[in-house]
C-alpha cells in the first residue's frame, strides 16, 4: 500500500492545503455579533479550512469552535480599524487580495475536483487493484541470535538446543542490537537477505536452525509462528484510499492545465559580489 498511497510532490503540496477541511452543518447558525456584523459557523468552518491545521491537537471540538470564534471577533474588529484608517488602499493591498483572490478560486476547484473524483465506484476500483496487486504473502515470527564465527554459532546452537532459553542467550551474546532479545517479530521474505530468509521460511514453527552464514556474520535462527499476510478490508484503508483518489486527481488537472498554459519563468541574473576597493 506504501507506494500506492505516496503521491507525488505537487499532489501532496496541494492536498496538505485541504487537509484542515472540518465538515459543518447546513445553514448558518448565528455565534456572535460584532457591531451588529453576524458571525455565523459558516464563517467558523471557513476560518477553521484557513488555520485549523495550526491548533493544538489537544483541544476539544468546543474549544476549537470557541477558539475559533474570538479568532473571527478579531479579525472584525482589527479589519473595521484598518478600512478606518485607510490601510486597504493602495498597490500592496491589491497585490494581496489578488493572492487571496487566486488562492481560494484555486481551493474551490481543487474541493470541486475532489468531489467529482472521489465516487464509491472509483474507491471500489482502487482498492480493488490494490489488493490484487499485492495478493496473500506468508510472514514468519522469528528470532535470532547473531555471532562472528562458524565456532561461535555451534556453541550457541548446543546452548539453545540444550535448553536454555533462546532470548536469554540472545541477550548475552548476539550481535545485533536492533533485536531485543533476537526478537525479530514478523517479516516477509523480501525483507530479510537471501541466505536469512530461505532458511527461516523453511524451518519449522518451534524449531530452531543449523548456523546459516550472511554477509552479517552467522546466525540461529528459531521460528516461533507463519501466517499469510492479507490485504486489509476497505474499511481499514478507506481514508488512504480516498486521499490517493484526491492526489491523483488534483495532480492529473494541474499538470494539465501546466500543458495547455504558456508559462515563462524568468531566470534571474546572479547577484555579483561587490569589486574589491583599492587601498
Amino acid at each position: 500500500m506504501t507506494s500506492l498511497f505516496s503521491g507525488r510532490v505537487a499532489a501532496l503540496f496541494l492536498s496538505a492545503m485541504i487537509s484542515g477541511v472540518i465538515a459543518w452543518p447546513a445553514g448558518a447558525g448565528v455565534l456572535a455579533r460584532v457591531d451588529g456584523v453576524e458571525i455565523t459557523d459558516e464563517d467558523v468552518a471557513l476560518a477553521t479550512e484557513d488555520i485549523g491545521a495550526t491548533l493544538p491537537q489537544q483541544m476539544t471540538p468546543d474549544q476549537r469552535q470557541e477558539y475559533i470564534v474570538n479568532y473571527l471577533i478579531d479579525l472584525k474588529i482589527t479589519s473595521k480599524k484598518a478600512e478606518a484608517d485607510k490601510l486597504d488602499q493602495g498597490a500592496a493591498f491589491e497585490r494581496k487580495m489578488a493572492y487571496f483572490r487566486d488562492k481560494a478560486r484555486m481551493q474551490t476547484l481543487l474541493d470541486d475536483i475532489r468531489a467529482k473524483a472521489v465516487t464509491e465506484a472509483e474507491i471500489k476500483k482502487v482498492y480493488d487493484e490494490a489488493a490484487k496487486a499485492q495478493g496473500s504473502e506468508p510472514e514468519v515470527k522469528a528470532r535470532h541470535i547473531l555471532v562472528e564465527t562458524e565456532d561461535q554459532a555451534r556453541i550457541v546452537l548446543r546452548r539453545v538446543r540444550g535448553g536454555e532459553d533462546f532470548a536469554k542467550v540472545a541477550t548475552e551474546v548476539s550481535k545485533d542490537p536492533g533485536s531485543p532479545g533476537g526478537d525479530l517479530g514478523w517479516f516477509t521474505k523480501e525483507r530479510m537477505v537471501p541466505e536469512f530468509a530461505e532458511v527461516a521460511f523453511k524451518t519449522t514453527p518451534g524449531q530452531i536452525s543449523e548456523p546459516v552464514k550472511s554477509r552479517f556474520g552467522w546466525h540461529i535462527i528459531k521460528v516461533e509462528d507463519r501466517r499469510t499476510q492479507t490485504f486489509p478490508p476497505l474499511a481499514t484503508v478507506r481514508d488512504q484510499v480516498e486521499r490517493f483518489i484526491t492526489r491523483r486527481a488534483h495532480t492529473e488537472t494541474i499538470e494539465g492545465l501546466r500543458k495547455g498554459a504558456k508559462i515563462e519563468q524568468i531566470e534571474q541574473a546572479p547577484v555579483l559580489p561587490p569589486l574589491p576597493t583599492k587601498p
